[in-house]
């Protein structure tokens, strides 16, 4: 039962963030302001418009009209069962893709311990489409049990990168000792084709302001989602990584109007991989310096080795500029 609590407080801490994130506001693309100006120094750095044909955060509003869309709906793919996992009697096999899940589609999966020992199964480092995802798994499996249980891909992650269909997942297994919670397994990515993986057409929307280009990292702002999370005014970002390296992506010495505030922002990006992302400022922290509407923002990234946390790079302050 003890086991059975840790993974239960785990689903219910992140399904509460979950709720709260949705009642808060829409996270609709036209809510988006941009703006005004972008100041940097960094080499490279400025506006720039992206050819890609998804835009997850455009401000352009459609024009009001009273023809019917007939846009088809969203192909909903499929999978075929495969067994993803299989090691010292553990095996994890992927059933089928659910799209009736509270939080988002599910990635149905079969879980055999034939081990000696009790286990826990999560996830790590995932991605749909070639987009950063948070996903939502923990199951536990006694010795010589099977469980059946699903990988959630977060409906508002896919959102905010306007994926409507699912081409490719990737993903790790972390396996550990439900007791002891010392690591068994931590295993090389795994990669699930759906039925409209051959031919989809891959596309990531940079458009914004570039405010650093390097290292195999750019970074482009997008701009400010006022309405985005209950915890308070975001701003958007975009950041792709063609490095050799997984890198993590955070802020410092951040000022809205000239008063320092604190931020809720630490963004993962795998090797190949690209993220939309937000940098979150506390509305207490705002009213706290009677800040009613930001005009300015500056800040700086911070970037570094996910897995030796060494740093690569530091940008110069980056002021965001609001009418």
């Amino acid at each position: 039962m003890k086991n059975l609590g840790r993974s239960l407080v785990l689903i219910l801490v992140l399904a509460a963030f979950t709720i709260m994130a949705w009642g808060s506001g829409s996270n609709s693309p036209n809510e988006v302001k941009t703006p005004s100006s972008v100041i940097s120094a960094e080499p490279g750095a400025g506006s720039k418009s992206s050819e890609s044909t998804s835009a997850p955060v455009s401000t352009a509003s459609a024009a009001s009209t009273s023809t019917p869309d007939k846009t088809p709906a969203p192909a909903k793919a499929t999978i075929e069962e495969a067994v993803l996992f299989e090691q010292d009697g553990i095996r994890i096999t992927a059933k089928s893709l659910n799209y009736s899940g509270l939080f988002g589609p599910e990635v149905k999966l079969l879980i055999e311990n034939n081990s000696s020992q009790s286990i826990t199964v999560q996830t790590r480092n995932a991605s749909v489409n070639g987009y950063m995802i948070e996903t939502m798994m923990s199951a536990d499996v006694a010795a010589g049990k099977k469980a059946n249980d699903s990988i959630t891909l977060m409906k508002s992650d896919l959102d905010a990168a306007d994926i409507k269909t699912v081409a490719d997942i990737e993903f790790r297994f972390h396996i550990f000792d439900s007791s002891s919670w010392d690591t068994l397994y931590d295993s090389d990515v795994i990669r699930i084709e759906t039925s409209e993986a051959d031919g989809y057409a891959y596309t990531f929307d940079d458009s914004g302001d570039s405010v650093y280009t390097g290292n195999g990292v750019e970074i482009v702002v997008k701009g400010l989602a006022e309405d985005s999370s209950i915890f308070g005014p975001s701003i958007v970002v975009y950041i792709s990584n063609t490095s050799n390296k997984d890198i993590t992506v955070q802020v410092r010495d951040v000022s809205v109007n000239g008063f320092m505030i604190d931020t809720m922002f630490s963004c993962d990006v795998l090797v190949g991989k690209h993220a939309i992302d937000t940098i979150t400022f506390m509305s207490s922290d705002l009213e706290e310096n009677e800040i009613e509407s930001i005009e300015n923002i500056e800040l700086s990234f911070h970037v570094f080795n996910s897995d030796s946390w060494d740093t690569i790079m530091d940008t110069t302050p980056v002021t965001i500029n609001f009418d």
